[in-house]
């Protein structure tokens, strides 16, 4: 009985992690307004080695349509402007020989069917990662020995309603965030 409670809270933890790397990503998808999390994982060449940006430059947001980067060692102006170039985020960088200033452009209606595009992808791809950790934990109550099959069956029928309630809950998440992209 105990494996079998061991098993459903492992299942339970992996849904739990991939609902929050979805979370993650849906901060990453822009909708309209400047963000730092916009930025955060952009690798800027700094002495040699990739280092995230936040560790080279302080990161503010000033309005809602401007990202202003701070550099704490000015020498590394060029390679944070470059970094960002770089990562296909759509922003082009201007410097004034302090500071970098990104403009956050207002979307266009195809630019926001495409960051909903994105937001389903991420979705669908968290909601991969939830049946897997399903199939897991069912091939592991399978696993289990000297256990009845009805208490087999019960872990199944937890891990099953665990999958139907994160399944779900990705759906809700990806509600929200359709409605905050196409919202103008």
């Amino acid at each position: 009985m105990e494996e079998i409670e061991l098993t459903i809270e492992m299942v339970k933890q992996e849904m739990d992690s991939a609902l929050k790397h979805l979370d993650h990503a849906f901060q990453k998808i822009r909708a309209g307004r400047a963000s730092t999390t916009m930025i955060q994982d952009v690798m800027v060449e700094y002495y040699g080695a990739p280092t995230p940006i936040s560790q080279v430059a302080n990161l503010m947001v000033p309005d809602a349509m401007t990202i202003s980067i701070q550099p704490w060692d000015k020498t590394a102006i060029g390679a944070i402007e470059k970094a960002i170039i770089n990562s296909n985020l759509g922003f082009a960088p201007s410097n004034n020989g302090e500071n970098i200033i990104l403009n956050v452009p207002p979307l266009t209606e195809e630019r926001r069917r495409e960051l909903a595009k994105s937001a389903k992808a991420e979705t669908e791809a968290t909601k991969v990662v939830v049946r897997n950790a399903r199939q897991d934990g069912m091939k592991e109550l399978k696993k289990i020995e000297n256990i009845s099959e009805d208490l087999v069956k019960d872990g199944e029928a937890k891990i099953q309603d665990l999958t139907d309630k994160y399944v779900k809950l990705c759906d809700e998440k990806l509600k929200a965030k359709e409605a905050e992209i196409m919202k103008v």
